[in-house]
C-alpha cells in the first residue's frame, strides 16, 4: 500500500486542510489506496488533481464532491498585527507551524509556509486573521514538498510531546505509589482515594 500511498501523496496539493474528511493528505492518500476514500475528496486539488489521480489509478475523473466543499483560489493567511490579541489559538490550529508568535504577543504568518489551509480563521476568537490571493510561486511543487515535510515535522513534535508527558505522570504516580509502599500514613490516603474513585 505505502508505494501506491506515496504516489498518490504526491499529487495531492499538501494544504493539509483536512476538507477531505481526513487529518492531513497523506491519510487522505492511505485511504484512497486502501480503497475507503474516493478520489474527489479535495477541494484545493479540484478538477485538475482529480484528473491526476483518476490517471495515475486508472479511474474515470468525478467531479469534486461538494459535501467536501467547493473548488476555489487558494488563500494565505495574514495576521491584522494590532488587533491580534496573542491567544495562540491560530498556532495550535496550524498543521504546518506557519504561525509564529507566543503567548500574549503578536503572532504573524509566515506567508511562505502557508498552505492556505485556512484553519486558523475560525480558530481566531477576535477575527484577526484575513485571507489574501496566494501568490502563483507559491502553488509549486517545491512548496507542496515542504509543506509536506512541515506538516511531518509538526505531527512528530506533538506525539512527542504527548509521549513526555505521559512519561512524566508514569513516573510521578510510581514515586507515590513507593512513597506510599514505605510509608504507612500515604498508604492510607492512597486508599482512601482509591476507595473515593471507586464510589459512584
Amino acid at each position: 500500500m505505502s508505494t501506491s500511498a506515496d504516489r498518490i501523496d504526491a499529487l495531492l496539493p499538501q494544504t493539509q486542510c483536512e476538507q477531505c474528511g481526513y487529518h492531513g493528505c497523506r491519510p487522505y492518500a492511505e485511504a484512497i489506496a486502501r480503497g475507503e476514500a474516493e478520489i474527489n475528496q479535495c477541494p484545493p486539488g479540484g478538477a485538475a488533481g482529480i484528473a491526476k489521480l483518476a490517471a495515475l489509478l486508472g479511474r474515470p475523473a468525478l467531479p469534486l464532491n461538494p459535501a467536501n466543499g467547493t473548488e476555489k483560489p487558494r488563500m494565505l493567511a495574514r495576521v491584522i498585527e494590532d488587533e491580534c490579541i496573542g491567544c495562540t489559538k491560530c498556532i495550535q490550529a496550524c498543521p504546518v507551524d506557519a504561525i509564529a508568535g507566543a503567548a500574549k504577543l503578536m503572532h504573524t504568518v509566515l506567508a511562505d509556509d502557508c498552505t492556505g489551509c485556512e484553519l486558523c480563521v475560525p480558530a481566531c476568537p477576535v477575527d484577526c486573521i484575513v485571507l489574501e490571493p496566494m501568490p502563483a510561486a507559491q502553488l509549486d511543487q517545491a512548496h507542496a514538498d515542504a509543506a509536506r515535510e512541515h506538516f511531518r515535522q509538526r505531527e512528530a513534535r506533538l506525539a512527542r510531546e504527548v509521549a513526555e508527558r505521559e512519561a512524566e505522570l508514569a513516573a510521578r504516580k510510581a514515586a507515590v505509589d513507593a512513597a506510599a509502599a514505605s510509608n504507612p500514613v500515604l498508604a492510607a490516603l492512597a486508599r482512601a482515594r482509591a476507595k473515593q474513585g471507586k464510589t459512584p
